[in-house]
């Protein structure tokens, strides 16, 4: 699916183009530049992100122009020479770019994202850039942490009527899938994305009728094969479930078919749902789902089952639509190196915090595999230049603390960033989203289950190659001399 329904090359920070004006002005229009994305912490402390929004990057480059109705209101804003807008209404995109593919485990500090091309352009594309890979990154790692606490259970994105905007309920629903998300009750996503939207009836359908089992039977006429009932509405217990058991028998046996569900959106999940499983058991209808929601999360999930809650599947929205706990993906986009004379210049940013200080020089991360288990144990960022060879021993260590160090033996190493775009061509066929989705759940298999804990989980390291450590420790001699 292309989301630029409209031209949205304008959605962009404007120092963007003040920048632009500046670099073409002061001769740099032409400059290669190599930018990086990558982030510095994973959402709610977790021990790892997982990469998405790939396919809506590339129509978003795909779709990169300035109309004329642009042009005329950049001129209006009087910031900009005549010469630069007559650049920007011949733009063509023209840069190299690489990308971790959607559905990977990432890590902090190593570049998901690199673009390199003119200055202006790899310049201008940073807000989209950082837009489209920070909102589905955090939604997917949202959802994935949901999906694991419901151990094995379905989850339903159920959050489009609190997302942030059309946009947000639309992408998001997208990345909840590649999470893990069986559906979403969004059914635009399943024209557009083919994700299965799903959903039966609200608090409304039942409050119509004159009665619940009225209502009930009114919807079981209707959807006799699918028939899940909302039994909350009044009394989970003492009329919701006994209505729900008569209509069942009513109305779905007669019809040739087995009741689908019952759906909890209120009150003490696990004493009701504990309740209604032998009601429902008693009743002859032990395959009858029990389908729960109502503001959950990973922790409410697993505390639910923790505590023996008989649910079989979840209904989760603003929680994981907004990913409520921690709503930001910090991804940053910073100039790495230019290009002068035919060879790369690194560039660096330094910082008072540490943390913020970033890695120079144009890089390719590998990802390092125990031949013996398949399980990933470290990534390691190098110079793009740089091989790793899995015959021999190699030796990683800590870029902060450079005396941990350890030789590594009996493991394979593969490279993550792939091509995307090839001089403003693109080069990469997206897979279908149901490919994305089992390939995460495949890599997300290669981590350790130490790596996988909510809280306090095991440290991945994300380690520097020695030429890369030392290119940077160079230039951090150099800039303290300064």
């Amino acid at each position: 699916m292309n989301m630029l329904k409209t031209n949205f090359t304008l959605l962009t920070d404007f120092y963007e183009l003040t920048m632009a004006n500046g670099y073409f002005e002061n001769g740099f229009a032409d400059k290669i530049a190599y930018f990086d994305m990558y982030f510095r912490k994973v959402p709610d402390r977790g021990g790892f992100a997982i990469m998405a929004g790939v396919a809506q990057l590339v129509d978003y480059l795909n779709n990169l122009r300035f109309d004329e109705e642009d042009i005329e209101f950049l001129r209006q804003k009087n910031a900009f020479c005549e010469e630069f807008l007559q650049y920007l209404k011949d733009f063509k995109f023209s840069c190299d770019v690489w990308a971790i593919p959607e559905g990977t485990p990432i890590f902090p500090n190593e570049p998901i994202v690199t673009v390199r091309g003119p200055i202006i352009q790899a310049q201008f594309i940073e807000t989209m850039v950082l837009l489209i890979i920070n909102h589905q990154s955090l939604i997917a790692t949202k959802a994935n942490r949901i999906v694991r606490a419901a151990e094995g259970r379905a989850v339903m994105e159920f959050g489009s009527r609190r997302a942030q905007g059309a946009e947000g309920a639309l992408m998001g629903a997208r990345a909840a899938y590649i999470g893990g998300c069986v559906g979403t009750a969004c059914t635009m996503s399943e024209k557009e994305f083919a994700i299965p939207a799903l959903g039966t009836m609200a608090h409304s359908w039942v409050q119509m009728f004159p009665t619940e089992e009225e209502a009930f039977r009114a919807y079981a006429r209707s959807y006799p094969d699918k028939c899940t009932l909302l039994v909350d509405t009044y009394n989970t217990l003492k009329s919701g479930v006994p209505n729900a058991i008569k209509i069942f028998r009513e109305e779905v046996l007669p019809r040739g078919f087995r009741p689908a569900g019952i759906r909890i959106d209120s009150g003490d999940i696990k004493y009701l749902s504990g309740r209604a499983r032998d009601m429902l058991d008693e009743a002859g209808f032990p395959d009858c789902k029990i389908v729960a929601s109502n503001s959950l999360d990973e922790y409410i999930i697993r505390d639910l089952l923790l505590q023996g809650a008989k649910v079989d599947s979840f209904g989760v929205g603003e929680r994981l639509i907004t990913a409520k706990s921690e709503p930001v993906f910090g991804g940053v986009y910073k100039l790495a190196a230019v290009e002068r004379n035919g060879r790369i210049v690194p560039k660096i940013k330094l910082s008072e915090n540490v943390e913020k200080i970033s890695n120079p020089g144009h890089k390719q991360v590998w990802r390092l595999f125990d031949r013996d288990s398949g399980k990933a144990f470290a990534d390691v960022i190098t110079l793009v230049d740089e091989s790793i060879d899995c015959g021999k021993s190699y030796e990683i260590f800590d870029p902060r603390f450079t005396w941990q160090k350890k030789l590594v033996t009996n493991f394979y190493a593969k490279k993550l960033q792939v091509p995307i775009f090839k001089a403003g061509k693109c080069v990469y066929e997206s897979p279908g989203l149901d490919a994305v989705r089992d390939y995460c759940q495949e890599q997300i298999g290669t981590l350790w289950d130490e790596v996988l804990r909510f809280e306090y989980p095991h440290k991945y390291y994300v380690d520097l190659s020695v030429p890369l450590w030392e290119m940077k420790e160079q230039l951090l001699r150099e800039y303290a001399v300064r």
